[in-house]
């Protein structure tokens, strides 16, 4: 798979494409990802995603804050794991959100000579979103590209949607967000330095600087799979501002304890699978009880993980 950060970047020969956020790449992304790198590939073209960067939302909606599901490079790599030749994250600005729809797709119909367009069914592009489905079908009947539509995907009886995943990661409902992405929920850090309170108290912990755009579960304790250079150890994390040490109110930390292992994380790179939530953060009266209730954590982290995929 390649990955280019912009539509100058990349000139075909032939494609199909579907264009969209695609945060999360959820089930709902994954039928549309399906349909086209299956019809793609019969027609001996490549099966292209054309995505963006910041989110539409966060330009035309003043969206502010921690947001996305994914990374861009998350996004990309995700997508080349379901069989996606070439991703394009095209930076979006109101200048390019007020192009016509025409506009935009004559400029893809020559740089990547489509043939075939696949978008979802509340799918639109342009300005003040003219390009809906319908419109997209007259554009292609003149530039000599097919379009289909995919109809949307539910969850017992509810669409799928990546605003629905950032609500139940809101809540704190790890397991349903994992069912509805269809993968483990993920965030990456660098380990950098903390306060040291876990060493001090027998538990040491990897503070994890992440990426400020990434949207992280509520706060609490959860357990997850930490992937390190190449090996999957267990571990317990927690979200939050530490209320048994701090009495002022922090900006919410991510820190985690890697069970059984022995050794210097500083400066590594560590990614968190979130597999369970397993209770609140909470002000404990003393460090005793404290220590008490993280080993109490970790118990319930070894049955929680001892047969998920992955350990």
């Amino acid at each position: 798979m390649q990955h280019f950060q912009s539509l100058d970047d990349i000139h075909l020969h032939g494609a199909w494409l579907t264009i969209g956020s695609f945060d999360g790449v959820h089930k709902g992304h994954q039928a549309i990802i399906k349909k086209l790198t299956a019809g793609a590939h019969a027609s001996g073209v490549p099966a292209v995603v054309l995505t963006f960067h910041p989110h539409p939302a966060v330009i035309l909606r003043n969206r502010q804050g921690p947001y996305y599901l994914t990374s861009p490079e998350e996004r990309a790599a995700r997508l080349g794991e379901l069989g996606i030749d070439a991703v394009i994250t095209h930076p979006f600005t109101p200048e390019f959100a007020s192009q016509s729809a025409f506009e935009f797709m004559r400029r893809i119909k020559s740089q990547l000579n489509l043939q075939h367009l696949l978008v979802g069914y509340d799918f639109a592009l342009g300005r003040n979103r003219e390009g809906d489905p319908q419109a997209l079908r007259r554009i292609g009947q003149e530039l000599g590209y097919s379009l289909d539509i995919m109809e949307p995907v539910y969850n017992g009886g509810q669409l799928i949607s990546s605003s629905q995943i950032r609500a139940a990661l809101a809540e704190g409902q790890i397991e349903e967000v994992n069912h509805l992405l269809d993968w483990t929920y993920q965030v990456s850090g660098e380990v950098v330095h903390g306060d040291g309170r876990g060493r001090t108290i027998g538990i040491p912990t990897a503070n994890l600087k992440t990426w400020p755009g990434k949207l992280l579960p509520c706060t609490g304790v959860y357990a997850c799979l930490a992937y390190l250079e190449g090996r999957a150890w267990q571990a317990v994390s927690n979200i939050g501002v530490r209320p048994t040490f701090e009495n002022q109110p922090l900006e919410a930390r991510l820190e985690t304890h890697l069970l059984d292992f022995k050794g210097d994380l500083y400066h590594k790179q560590i990614t968190l699978a979130f597999v369970k939530r397993l209770r609140d953060e909470q002000r404990f009266p003393d460090v005793t009880t404290l220590i008490n209730q993280i080993q109490q954590d970790i118990l319930q982290a070894r049955s929680a993980l001892d047969h998920f995929p992955g350990t």
